[in-house]
């Protein structure tokens, strides 16, 4: 946490002891609040390369994101307060294969307007995209971003193929994460929740029904691949090995060590593995555990000045 957040965080545990309720609130309000992430120096090439347009989720126009003219399609849905340009590394190597690749920024996030969002969201930009662009053959969520991808499948949205990069499969993960982070007292948690749900305007049995991948598992013909690191200090890898376990015979684990949250989503033996398995499933996929060269721009990157690392 930084600074800013230290404070708050302070400030919400220290109520929630005294009246757990307005905590609660408090805890609730910061929760679905969302922060930009600027779009980094490496990653402006791959964003401006981009063809954009905008498509309608929940009352907001989004900003998407198109690289590509292949007839074989990837989306990417990013995390919460990510944005479509992180996964620049991926788009890179997706368009030295060929394939075209689509993405966007949530509501609230990089490019997009608005204040408020939340799962259900990510989820109407993945229908909105796949009747657009779609039937997709992969599909690649980072964090929340992966929840909602797995979600979004399991509302009917179509890919052979799915890829969740440090994520989880249920609510209570995101939910034991931030009250983590928080300290918050345990006897305000079930305020928090109940707000939670009343938000969503469901109830958590609802909830489960159409988010909760643990209890309600992908559909059969869909393949599943798994990557988290092992110290992941802002969602826990146990929550991929429980995705693992509820989609056994068709789901590989990759865990890696020492890459944290966001930098697994672009590192070499990770970008192989979601390569390797866009191109040929889960047995390309487990193939890939190996050492890594090196990579250079491909496709319309290849022989562009690329911005110094930062």
């Amino acid at each position: 946490m930084n600074a800013l957040m230290t404070v708050t965080a302070a400030s919400i545990r220290t109520t929630a002891r005294v009246a757990p309720a307005l905590g609660a609130h408090l805890a609730l309000n910061a929760f679905f609040s969302t922060t930009r992430m600027r779009l980094r120096d490496e990653d402006w090439l791959t964003d401006h390369a981009a063809r954009r347009a905008r498509v309608r989720v929940g009352g907001t126009e989004i900003e998407t994101y198109q690289w590509g003219a292949g007839p074989s399609a990837v989306l990417l849905m990013h995390g919460w307060n990510g944005r479509a340009s992180q996964f620049a590394p991926l788009v890179r190597d997706l368009l030295g294969e060929g394939y075209r690749v689509v993405a966007f920024d949530a509501p609230a996030h990089g490019d997009s307007p608005g204040r408020r969002t939340d799962v259900r969201d990510w989820v109407d930009a993945a229908h909105a995209l796949s009747d657009a662009e779609g039937p997709f053959d992969l599909i690649v969520g980072h964090s929340f971003g992966a929840f909602a991808a797995l979600a979004a499948v399991r509302d009917g949205v179509p890919a052979r193929r799915v890829a969740s990069i440090a994520g989880a499969g249920a609510v209570p993960a995101f939910h034991d994460q931030f009250l983590g982070a928080l300290r918050m007292p345990a006897y305000a948690r079930p305020a928090f929740e109940a707000g939670f749900y009343r938000r969503l305007g469901l109830r958590r049995e609802e909830s489960d029904a159409r988010f909760d991948t643990l209890t309600h598992p992908l559909p059969a013909e869909t393949e599943l691949l798994l990557v988290h690191d092992r110290q992941d200090r802002a969602l826990d890898a146990r929550h991929s090995e429980a995705l693992h376990a509820a989609h056994p015979g068709r789901s590989h684990l990759l865990l890696t060590d020492g890459l944290g949250h966001n930098r697994v989503l672009s590192a070499d033996m990770v970008l192989d593995a979601v390569l390797a398995f866009a191109m040929g499933g889960l047995g390309c996929a487990e193939r890939t555990e190996r050492p890594h060269l090196p990579r250079t721009p491909t496709g319309l990157f290849a022989g562009s000045p690329t911005p110094d690392r930062v």
